[in-house]
């Protein structure tokens, strides 16, 4: 791994575990096992490396959701594929929990890649309803940008209800209960 990748994976682990305050760049580059040379070699400073680790994070949370997406033949299939996939649940989403943080909403540059990843999001899981209704396999009254506003919001808040309570049951309630409204014919 490449000096500037080991910095972006880093601040992401930072970011995830501290918050955008918490993040120090002498913190990243011990975690690194990178010089400030080296940092300010590749980032104009703290908030442009936080922003490519933002953006790392994006990605990969698209990626896991188009595998997920991929797999499974009816749209429900395919929903459940993606809300039952392997989180740690725990640690919360690496992307919601930057939306937690007052210092990275309060930058627009910093809220950008989050709020361009959640429209993504809904508007994926959208299309997939929306190949369900054409398919038959959902309701015809389903409206697929409401629902898929409403999965993300569960999704999201039972992550802040296994936080809350330690324990990962709050969130499985919540996706058990999503998917069964979703079953319902």
């Amino acid at each position: 791994m490449s000096a500037r990748d080991q910095l972006i994976a880093s601040t992401q682990d930072l970011l995830w575990e501290r918050g955008y305050v918490g993040t120090s760049p002498k913190a990243i580059q011990q975690r690194a096992g990178a010089g400030q040379g080296s940092m300010y070699h590749h980032f104009a400073g703290k908030a442009d490396l936080a922003l490519a680790a933002i953006r790392q994070n994006a990605a990969d949370l698209r990626a896991s959701a188009e595998a997920a997406f991929a797999q499974g033949t009816t749209a429900v299939e395919r929903v459940s594929a993606y809300l039952l996939r392997e989180r740690d649940v725990l640690r919360g989403c690496p992307v919601g929990r930057l939306a937690l943080d007052p210092e990275i909403v309060a930058n627009p540059e910093l809220r950008a890649p989050l709020e361009e990843t959640f429209d993504w999001l809904r508007g994926r899981l959208a299309e997939v309803l929306a190949e369900g209704i054409a398919n038959g396999e959902l309701p015809a009254d389903l409206d697929p940008a409401a629902t898929a506003t409403a999965l993300v919001a569960v999704l999201q808040g039972g992550y802040v209800l296994a936080r809350s309570s330690g324990t990962v049951e709050p969130f499985d309630q919540a996706i058990r209960g999503a998917l069964a409204l979703l079953e319902r014919r």
